[in-house]
């Protein structure tokens, strides 16, 4: 169906990964589709991309700054546990690019792409969505359209959730603040191109973790935490001096809040469905979001161009059962993992003493570059119960 001559089919609100491959496929399946964007803000992210990422969304080899063979663990004692992928990589992208491409791509599929800030949704007299929105300058809204559907895709703020669902306004986040900068020429003790860095210390994150990950010419060095009046600056500013990378150039700053949990709700009932982080897909303890973004985004369009060819707004509910459905049990375990090993530092320096064993290393990579919990030997999985109730009881060696 095409929309009317004053609107369009779909509005997209955000085009970071969620609303951009929201929009594509949308264009692809033949619909009107505009992708409203503020652009000029890149979200603090590591920017880590899964194999199973770069497979389903066709991501080019040329949007990888870099290929991570290799993760380190650091603990509050300063202990370091590498965890090598074994025949394989995570790909980094650099958000600022990696979005821009994005935007295109759901433009070169035929989505309209406008510059504006989101500002409420009205209904006509039939009934129909009329979105609002304005100049990126401007504070109050100066253009609208109308919509048979919405996606709000704008972010763990998002204004689309809090004017449609009430309950949007009650999530939980972790503030991240990261900086990228100049990455050194060559490897040096605590710096490798080709290696994510993870430090597990209650002095640089009192309830999450810090990280130094490699973006080829340069790095982003970055922590989260939820813990009122914790100075994330000063954290990161602690780990460039610790590192010896407080000398590199500072390219840009950017600090965002990122929901740890799903929202119970995604969409209105009637005709807008969320996607991303204002639907709250953030996987707990990791922090990781493009791929739950991208997979939301696409469950979202999914939903919605069913609803829009059967005019029933039940089926608007399938993009968080799908979503759940695949990946809600991952996000359970994460979640109690990062309540329990992040609560203390005496907890910390047993989670990472984990991680130096080869059936945890393998089943890490296993489910985190396919996305999904993978079975393997029973033997395996035995050994690793074992020695996490030994880590749980604090009679295991650290």
């Amino acid at each position: 169906m095409s929309g009317s001559p004053d609107g369009f089919d779909v509005v997209v609100v955000g085009g970071g990964p969620a609303g951009a491959t929201a929009a594509t496929d949308l264009a692809r399946r033949g619909l009107r589709v505009m992708l409203l964007d503020r652009g000029g803000r890149i979200k603090p992210c590591g920017g880590a991309v899964p194999p199973k990422l770069i497979e389903e969304f066709a991501i080019p080899d040329e949007l990888l700054v870099a290929k991570v063979r290799a993760a380190r663990m650091v603990s509050p004692a300063d202990a370091a546990v590498d965890m090598p992928i074994d025949g394989g990589y995570v790909g980094m992208v650099d958000r600022e690019h990696f979005d821009a491409w994005l935007r295109d791509r759901a433009r070169a599929a035929g989505a309209v792409l406008r510059r504006g800030g989101f500002h409420r949704i009205e209904r006509d007299d039939d009934g129909c969505a009329v979105v609002h929105y304005g100049d990126d300058a401007r504070d109050e809204p100066n253009f609208s359209v109308r919509a048979r559907a919405v996606i709000g895709a704008d972010g763990a703020l998002s204004r689309v959730a809090r004017n449609c669902i009430p309950a949007a306004r009650r999530v939980r986040y972790v503030a991240a603040y990261h900086e990228i900068v100049r990455a050194p020429a060559d490897a040096t003790p605590r710096y490798d191109g080709a290696r994510c860095d993870v430090y597990y210390q209650g002095r640089l994150s009192p309830d999450f973790y810090a990280w130094i990950f490699p973006h080829g010419d340069t790095a982003s060095i970055g922590v989260g935490s939820a813990r009122k009046g914790f100075s994330l600056r000063t954290a990161v500013c602690a780990l460039r001096e610790s590192t010896g990378l407080s000398g590199q150039e500072t390219l840009r700053r950017e600090g965002a809040p990122i929901p740890m949990k799903p929202l119970a709700r995604w969409d209105n009932g009637r005709d807008v469905v969320l996607a991303g982080d204002a639907a709250g897909v953030v996987a707990p303890a990791s922090g990781e979001g493009i791929y739950y973004a991208m997979t939301g985004g696409r469950h979202a369009a999914a939903a919605v161009a069913e609803f829009l060819r059967t005019g029933d707004a039940r089926a608007l509910k399938s993009a968080r059962r799908q979503f759940m459905r695949a990946h809600g049990k991952v996000f359970w375990i994460l979640g109690l993992m990062q309540r329990f090993w992040y609560s203390s530092d005496r907890r910390r320096e047993r989670f990472v003493s984990i991680c130096r064993d080869p059936d945890v290393q393998r089943l890490t990579w296993q489910a985190y570059m396919h996305k999904k919990l993978v079975r393997s030997t029973p033997l395996a999985h035995m050994r690793i119960f074992a020695k996490d109730m030994a880590h749980l009881l604090g009679i295991a060696r650290v």
